[in-house]
């Protein structure tokens, strides 16, 4: 049998995270290939985003996620009509990163502390709908002859720029989750 950390219940540890999650949501265009899912979710939980939007139904790797995915709030929505549906409901900010289509680099976007971030899939990136109500669209810089990063490292990469901009006066970089539970 496997013990949860901080030897409490697994509802008491989310209720826990939950407290001191950040506003950032990530939303992702279900990829071909479901480990990516898995990568990302397991990313998602390492920056403590509010929730994790999966947009279609094909299945994902949870083994991916390492676990983390018990963790995290994700939400499984059929299509983009019902993803842009609750975007307009809730007034989601939509920054979209999309090389093909993108209106802004990474460097100079405007990523607000709650956006929702949007990756599209391997094949189709995002739909023209989505791309269409995106507050930003955005460009991740490449150097090399690749046409595209993967789509777990570009939501990375998306993560770690989203953060630079919220600790980089000297905060600390969002502490351990199992230090700051333990700390309360």
């Amino acid at each position: 049998m496997r013990v949860p950390p901080m030897g409490m219940p697994r509802d008491e540890i989310c209720a826990e995270l939950d407290q001191i999650r950040h506003p950032l949501r990530i939303a992702v265009d279900r990829a071909k290939n479901p480990f990516n899912i898995g990568s990302i979710v397991r990313t998602a939980h390492s920056f403590l985003a509010r929730e994790i939007i999966l947009i279609g139904s094909e299945p994902w790797y949870e083994r991916a996620a390492m676990g983390m995915h018990r963790y995290e709030h994700i939400v499984e929505l059929p299509d983009h009509r019902s993803f842009l549906q609750r975007a307009e409901e809730q007034q989601w900010t939509l920054v979209a990163f999309e090389k093909d289509h993108a209106r802004t680099g990474l460097w100079e976007a405007e990523i607000p502390e709650d956006a929702v971030l949007v990756f599209g899939n391997e094949d189709d990136g995002i739909s023209a709908e989505v791309l269409a109500a995106a507050h930003e669209i955005v460009g991740i810089p490449m150097y090399g002859i690749n046409h595209s990063y993967p789509i777990s490292i570009a939501a990375g990469i998306a993560m770690a720029e989203w953060a630079r901009r919220r600790y980089q006066r000297g905060r600390v970089v969002t502490p351990n989750a199992c230090e700051a539970l333990a700390g309360r």
